[in-house]
Order: C-alpha cells, then structure tokens, then sequence
C-alpha cells in the first residue's frame, strides 16, 4: 500500500524509541510507530499487508512530521493484535507512550483496553529480548578485544578435498530433522504443551540452523534420518563453516556502519553501551509490569533515566551491567511467582476487541 493510503486509514501514530523513553540526545532520531486497518480488499480479498516500513522519504502523505523519516513504522491492526497478544515488548509499549501525534477514536479505544495483553507472559518476552542484547554485548565485546583476523575458509573446518554443504542443503536437511522430532512427539500422549512449546514459543528451526549439531546426536541424528556418516560428519563441518562465515559476515558489517563516537565509547568502556542500556531497561520494564500490571515507558516517569544514561556514557562497567542484569532476572523469577497477572490473555476477548476496531473504522 502507498504511503498516503496506510496514513489515511491510521488509528494512532506515537513517537517511539529514544525520544519515547525520554532518553534522547540532540542527535537521536525520532522513531514513529502506529496502527492502521486495511481497507475491505485486504480483509476478504487475497492482498495481504503487515506493516508499511518505508516509502516515507519518497511517496506523498498526510502528515509533514513523517516526511523524510527513516524510522517509522505503522503496522496493520491484525499484525499488531498478534504481536501484543505474543507480549512482544517492542509493541506492547506503543499503548502506554507519552505523545501521539495522530490519535483517533478509534485508536484511543485499542489503547483503552491495552490491559488486555497484559500476562505472565512478560516474564518470558523480556527477559528473552534482554538476553538478545546481551548476546549483541558479547558479540561485540569479543570483537572489540579478539577481534578475528582473517575470512574463514573450509579447511579451517576440516573441509579439505570436497565442497562444503551449501546453505540450501544444510537448511534442508535440519529442515527434515526438525519435522522428524516434531513428527516423533506430535501423537504422543499428554504431548499438547510439549508440541506447542517446539513448534510455537520456541524459534525451534533457527535454533537448529545457528548451532551446530553436537557430537553426541550425530549418530541418533544419522540413524533418525538415515544419512551417511560422512554425509553427517560433513554436515557439521559445513555447519561451522557457515556459522564461522556469518560472523565474519557480521563483524565486517559492525566495523563498517557503526557511529564513530558510539565507536569511541565501546573502545574505551569494552562493550557496546546502548545494548547494555537497553538490557537493563527491558528488565526493569518486564519486573514492573509483573509488579504493577503497567508498563512505565518514560523512564523519567519511572525515576531510572540518569541511572540508564549513565550505563551510556560509561559510567558503569561491563561487569557491573550484567551483575545488575543477573540480579534484575533473579528478582523476576520470584516477582513471577507472585504476579496477579492472569497466565495468558484471553485470545476470545481479544478477538472480539479486533473485530469491533475493524467496525468501528468501516471499509470506505
């Protein structure tokens, strides 16, 4: 869909990221986030639309504070009732913002039932979003201080007088593995939430494409699938290689687009200071939500601001950063136990509520 089309059928528009956390500098960026509802075609027709992430710096629109702005997305209403039901952190914060430019009677009624996507579930998203960061931080800090010195090639892998399983042939093969297992527990007895947890809450195809296969399961995984044992052995090998490349892929990528004061900053400090910042938020945020049943976007408003500006001028150690993660993660397994938050949403409410947003904008 244009641009001019998504902004016409939009039931709120917020300002969003650094500026929405009141954690902005004169340099930030100005991240906008809404909602729209496709038009009738869309609902009963086979287009299909999730989100508009672009065009805003090229196509015509409503509203002059999008022109030209590279962060801003505006998510179909389906898309974004998925995400919020799933307790996606970077979504269920966009009801609870400070300023929306552009609000409609329409989006003040989602935002008025926003409790709806509240769970237990916070737990889980949070804590998993803050972990990502602190993947981003490790990644980045054994860069900063062992960087890697040269491209892999196949026979840093053992890889010597054959070629490497190409990316198709490994993702096809881990492909077949995996509906092997799902296969092997989707009829067993009392295997419902065993079943849902592979194939649902747990990314279970990429795990099996980022880490190679251990040692141990190579041959339960040759008898299981029938392979070869060379075919097996190469395919870990080619497994490591790919991993070894992608890395490499992405150190080159880190060295060649990162900010040359937040550069700085990681070189002096040994670590990637925002990714540490945003980990801490996250948890703060996830502990809150289970505490309160609210979610503290500003955090001026929660009283922590200083306390995360200061993890980004450096004013804190690594250690010290993934202490205070450490200790915000044990605090939430116990505020878990006593949360009065309900388990999961009510998917029949939530339901409902789309199908009356749906209404309430009408097709024309």
């Amino acid at each position: 869909m244009k641009r001019i089309e998504v902004e016409s059928r939009a039931i709120f528009i917020g300002l969003a990221g650094s500026h929405g956390y009141g954690l902005s500098r004169p340099e930030s960026d100005y991240d906008y986030r809404g909602v729209f509802i496709a038009p009738k075609e869309y609902y009963l027709g086979f287009s299909n639309i999730e989100q508009k992430d672009s065009g805003w710096d090229k196509e015509p629109g409503m509203f002059p504070f999008l022109d030209g702005n590279q962060d801003t997305v505006i998510y179909e209403l389906r898309k974004i009732i998925n995400l919020l039901s799933g307790a996606n952190p970077n979504v269920l914060e966009l009801l609870w913002l400070n300023q929306y430019p552009y609000l409609t009677e329409v989006g003040k009624k989602l935002i008025s039932n926003r409790k709806l996507f509240l769970s237990k579930k916070v737990k889980h998203t949070y804590s998993g979003y803050a972990f990502a960061q602190i993947k981003k931080m490790e990644s980045h800090r054994k860069w900063l201080l062992n960087p890697p010195q040269s491209k892999p090639i196949p026979a840093d892998f053992g890889i010597e007088n054959e070629e490497p399983l190409a990316k198709e042939e490994v993702n096809a093969f881990l492909e077949y593995l995996y509906l092997l297992i799902r296969g092997r527990i989707e009829f067993l007895e009392e295997s419902e939430q065993l079943y849902k947890l592979l194939t649902a809450d747990i990314d279970f195809k990429g795990v099996l494409k980022q880490y190679t296969l251990p040692d141990e399961t190579l041959a339960y995984s040759q008898e299981m699938t029938f392979g070869r044992k060379d075919f097996i052995r190469l395919l870990q090998k080619s497994q490591s290689y790919q991993n070894a490349s992608r890395e490499w892929n992405a150190y080159q990528a880190w060295q060649q687009n990162r900010n040359p004061a937040r550069a700085e900053m990681e070189r002096k400090s040994g670590f990637d200071l925002k990714h540490g910042m945003h980990c801490i938020r996250l948890l703060r945020s996830g502990l809150e939500i289970l505490r309160s049943g609210n979610i503290i976007v500003d955090r001026r408003d929660a009283g922590d601001a200083e306390d995360l500006r200061a993890i980004i001028r450096g004013e804190y150690s690594y250690e010290k950063v993934t202490k205070m993660a450490d200790d915000l993660v044990e605090e939430m397994d116990k505020v878990y136990q006593e949360s009065t938050l309900p388990n999961r949403p009510d998917l029949e409410q939530i339901n409902n509520l789309c199908i009356e947003l749906v209404e309430m904008q009408g097709w024309v």
